[in-house]
């Protein structure tokens, strides 16, 4: 809106408010005007010293103001208006915390809106039965789904408070179907090392970590071809194509004879095909499956990895360490294989988090193949 600012300003009653952008990705160009290009001027530090408000034709010394702009995306801000500001990331909520933010503010916040607040009816919620509606009912980095949920919850049990004289004041996680129906969302759960060339790796997404399956196979062909399937995206394309040219290059070393490269194609997959899937974190994951496959070696069991790799088998650090090391917690995952880059991040991560894992720091991708697979002796021994 036109003079909105000095407005503001105005409303706060001194020079130097904190001004708040919210969702400043959703500004637009109309027949209008552009908002952005204005906020160019109002933005930058080294302009809005003689800030000209065109609207009511006053200049306004605005570098006393902070400013405060919030985005979901930034794809849809302009670069000059993207490079007058600061940019912090904040990640979403993890489940830990979602767990603590409904017990405190958000349970407390619903029984008091439907009114079963009072000591005769009150819901108790155990953190059990929480984790499970976190988990499968709602898919999201805010909370906003799971109070929603909450809410259902509570309108029901005010329901049965109304027409019933016997209820239960607990909820157990056998009630869930009849107070929110079937579960929406399932998370992927290890599947232990049963099959040669299946791999789990380490996902971050917007709504968390997460486990993933990295599944490759051989068959019949002519000199290695590689078929990608699970909706793969460009990073994830280059990671295989990499981690591929690294055993052609090093297959002696790695025990694989060179007529498999020659006379067998490899299939890699991951699996939930309709689900888009790209980022940089699966480059050893990917090359572990490959010589899994070749070699006819398992991988070891509760083993978990993320990390990139270059043609050279050097393994680079990624991110999202500590959503990551969470999914693998709940997984059951025991063992983690991650960039010595990435030391420096778990260390970050509170203790607690870390409580029951093994992680082993790697820097080259013969050390992850030495963590990560059985010995053949082993398994003709079984």
């Amino acid at each position: 809106m036109p003079g909105r600012i000095i407005q503001a300003i105005k409303k706060a009653g001194t020079s130097n408010p904190v001004i708040v952008l919210d969702e400043i990705d959703k500004i637009d160009a109309s027949h209008k005007g552009d908002p952005s290009a204005a906020l160019l001027e109002v933005l930058d530090p080294e302009q809005n010293k003689s800030f000209h408000d065109n609207y009511i034709d006053i200049d306004y010394d605005l570098s006393n103001v902070m400013f405060i702009a919030t985005a979901n995306s930034l794809s849809t801000i302009s670069r000059p208006l993207l490079d007058r500001m600061e940019l912090i990331p904040v990640s979403g909520y993890i489940t830990e915390e979602k767990l603590e933010i409904a017990r405190k503010h958000l349970v407390p916040k619903q029984s008091k809106e439907h009114g079963i607040d009072q000591k005769d009816y009150t819901l108790k919620i155990p953190k059990a039965v929480m984790e499970i509606i976190i988990e499968s009912y709602t898919r999201e980095s805010g909370v906003r789904g799971l109070e929603k949920q909450i809410a259902r919850i509570m309108r029901k049990f005010a329901r049965r408070i109304e027409n019933s004289s016997t209820y239960s004041q607990t909820l157990k996680p056998s009630d869930l179907k009849d107070f929110l129906g079937v579960p929406t969302y399932t998370r992927d759960l290890y599947q232990g090392n049963d099959y040669y060339g299946v791999v789990t790796g380490l996902a971050w997404t917007s709504v968390g970590g997460e486990i993933l399956f990295i599944e490759s196979s051989l068959h019949k062909g002519k000199d290695c071809r590689l078929t990608l399937t699970g909706n793969l995206g460009d990073v994830m394309k280059e990671s295989a194509t990499i981690a591929l040219n690294y055993i052609k290059a090093h297959a002696q070393d790695l025990g694989i004879e060179p007529e498999q490269l020659a006379e067998q194609d490899l299939h890699l997959h991951v699996p939930e095909g309709a689900i888009p899937k790209d980022g940089p974190s699966a480059g050893i994951t990917m090359l572990t499956s490959f010589v899994s496959a070749f070699t006819k070696r398992k991988v070891k069991l509760g083993i978990a990895m993320t990390g990139e790799i270059t043609l050279r088998g050097r393994v680079l650090p990624v991110g999202g360490i500590k959503e990551k090391i969470l999914a693998a917690k709940r997984s059951g995952i025991k063992e983690i294989i991650l960039s010595e880059e990435n030391k420096k991040d778990v260390e970050e991560i509170n203790e607690l988090y870390r409580k029951g894992l093994t992680f082993h720091y790697v820097k080259d991708v013969s050390e992850v193949l030495e963590l990560a697979l059985l010995p053949k002796e082993v398994l003709a021994n079984k």
